[in-house]
């Protein structure tokens, strides 16, 4: 079955699906997060087909998430390393973990806990916030034009115009 391109499309989301939207992505980058840098440590740790680990693989270093350099001492092998967009991908990571832990858990809980290396402390989904720290919800958004979207001027005026009803699930809520 053909999926879709989302690469052309005008909505960052749908251009963010067109790396990550893969059902393997998201599992190479947390297995990336959590310090895999080997093949045969994402094989081993996420169970899945040689051929294609190496094309997912393969993928995620076109779109520039990850890196693959040799390893050091020469040699055929390879590691695979996060690039400044694959860590500026941490915190979307952390939310949507955070959102799994909280709507998806087993009824165990969460299976793991993010901790910081340096002291312990539980490591929490991002908030949204304001320059001046007061957390912002769905209700306090407005979309607006950006630099690249005159073409799209009429589209997001249209979704602007549904922002309401999103407001008023978001308080009833």
């Amino acid at each position: 079955m053909a999926s879709t391109d989302f690469s052309a499309m005008p909505c960052p989301i749908a251009r963010a699906l067109s790396v990550l939207g893969e059902r393997w992505a998201m599992l190479i980058m947390r297995e990336a997060f959590y310090g895999s840098t080997r093949f045969d440590e994402f094989e081993r740790r996420l169970g899945i087909a040689p051929n294609i680990l190496s094309n997912r693989l393969k993928a995620l270093v076109e779109h520039g998430l990850l890196e693959k350099t040799h390893t050091p001492g020469g040699g055929a092998r390879h590691v695979y390393t996060l690039t400044e967009s694959g860590r500026e991908f941490f915190p979307v990571f952390v939310s949507l973990k955070g959102w799994a832990d909280r709507w998806r858990a087993t009824e165990h809980g969460p299976l793991t806990i993010l901790k910081d290396g340096r002291d312990g402390a539980e490591i929490r989904p991002p908030r949204l916030l304001r320059d001046d720290g007061t957390e912002i919800t769905i209700g306090d958004v407005e979309i607006v034009p950006g630099p690249g979207a005159q073409a799209f001027r009429s589209e997001l005026e249209r979704f602007n115009a549904m922002l309401p009803v999103a407001a008023m699930a978001d308080d009833e809520a």
